[in-house]
């Protein structure tokens, strides 16, 4: 059934694209899919009806139905009943018949899982602006692929199948991703802090509030002669500004100007779980990135946490999943990283105690503990923070790690605005 359900649901998707001609704006990569294609709706929206790809629908059966209608929120809610999928089925022969206000640009996402997927999906629908976010020294969703080389090669199969009138933006911070503009043919448009970007990221910083508690951060985008400041609260961290210069790379392609794209993304907050800045117990100050985790993410987000300003840093971690072979290297690098950043550490997880045995080397034994699960862990983290601690929490998304912000956090009659995977499917498992 699901693969009659694939077939029907690619034939009426290819035939909407056919009908309604939108732009579409394909993202992939291992680090920043979420937060970046987020930033280029918040720009292009400005200028074009747009529609953005939802949480990971991002295969063979979320693409196409992101292309027949904005069904994110049902399909998290009850999307395996046979309602749902009739009801998007019906809407979408409707679609056909009757010319509906269709969003002029979409913004997709291109996932993989095994070799081959992302060349299957940018067959079936080709984009016309392709971004490569990041592939990172120890990828993750690894156990199919031999080695990273491998994985960006499965990367640059979005840009393969461009033409010459299309355009591929590249973070040129990544040298893997920077060698993928010798695969195409488009256009290639690049972004990032490395000096020979075209749109080149600068003066990154942190932005703090009266009290000394951290907002947001600042940067600069700037293009040849031309230089825009961009000041954003709510989120923290280098990747932010990466996202936010993929976004500015789409608006300039597009012809909007750099002071318009500055003042879209002003407005741009990052997402649930990305870096997220939100208010803890006993006055301390949470950088909530449970979204998802892979060793580059951890690294940057305990960058992060090793810049900003705080009374005493905590870092609360959880198992790195669909790492394979890099699995027990990656989780000892962490440890080795965070020993050196950390005055107390929460490892959460079978695979996490590796963080834990890596950070003994660091810091003091006494300071670190370690817990099976975050249902263990989280009253333990709210008995050892103290006033002003900025408290980092991160794991992969089979950890389950918002648990534990939804116990620290002050404000969590908010949980459902301000916290990752809240819907009734989640919280049922």
């Amino acid at each position: 059934m699901k693969k009659i359900l694939e077939i029907i649901l690619n034939i009426l998707a290819k035939r909407y694209l056919r009908k309604y001609k939108p732009m579409i704006v394909g993202v992939t990569g291992n680090v920043g899919k979420t937060t970046t294609k987020e930033a280029i709706a918040t720009v292009v929206s400005a200028i074009k009806r747009t529609r953005v790809s939802a949480g990971n629908l991002n295969n063979e059966i979320g693409l196409p139905l992101t292309i027949l209608g904005d069904y994110s929120t049902e399909y998290y809610s009850s999307g395996t009943s046979a309602s749902f999928w009739l009801k998007v089925l019906w809407n979408g022969f409707i679609g056909l018949i009757i010319k509906q206000k269709y969003p002029e640009i979409l913004v997709l996402e291109y996932g993989a899982d095994h070799p081959g997927d992302i060349k299957k999906l940018a067959r079936r629908f080709k984009p016309h602006i392709g971004i490569v976010t990041a592939v990172g020294e120890t990828p993750v969703h690894v156990e199919y692929f031999h080695n990273k080389e491998h994985v960006a090669r499965e990367k640059s199969e979005l840009l393969r199948l461009m033409s010459e009138s299309d355009y591929a933006v590249l973070n040129y911070d990544d040298p893997l991703v920077a060698k993928m503009a010798h695969s195409t043919r488009a256009k290639v448009v690049s972004y990032g802090f490395t000096e020979n970007s075209q749109l080149k990221l600068s003066s990154y910083d942190y932005a703090y509030d009266e009290d000394g508690k951290p907002i947001g951060v600042s940067f600069k985008i700037n293009q040849g002669i031309s230089s825009v400041p961009v000041r954003m609260a709510g989120s923290l961290g280098k990747s932010m500004a990466l996202s936010c210069g993929a976004a500015a790379a789409v608006g300039r392609i597009l012809g909007l100007n750099l002071v318009s794209i500055s003042e879209a993304l002003s407005r741009f907050h990052g997402q649930p779980g990305r870096l997220r800045i939100l208010p803890g117990i006993k006055g301390s100050i949470i950088i909530d990135d449970t979204y998802n985790a892979s060793p580059a993410a951890m690294h940057l987000a305990l960058e992060v946490l090793k810049d900003i300003k705080g009374a005493r840093k905590l870092a609360v971690l959880g198992d790195m999943l669909e790492l394979g072979e890099y699995s027990i290297k990656a989780h000892q690098d962490v440890g080795n990283m965070a020993g050196n950043i950390t005055d107390a550490l929460v490892c959460v997880g079978a695979r996490a105690k590796f963080i834990a045995d890596s950070a003994s080397n660091q810091m003091l034994k006494e300071n670190i503990y370690t817990f099976e699960t975050s249902d263990a862990a989280k009253l333990k983290v709210q008995e050892i923070i103290r006033e002003g601690d900025v408290v980092l929490i991160k794991g992969s998304q089979g950890i389950r790690m918002e648990k534990v912000v939804e116990e620290i956090m002050a404000e969590p009659e908010k949980k459902m605005e301000l916290l990752v995977r809240q819907s009734r499917k989640w919280l049922a498992k």
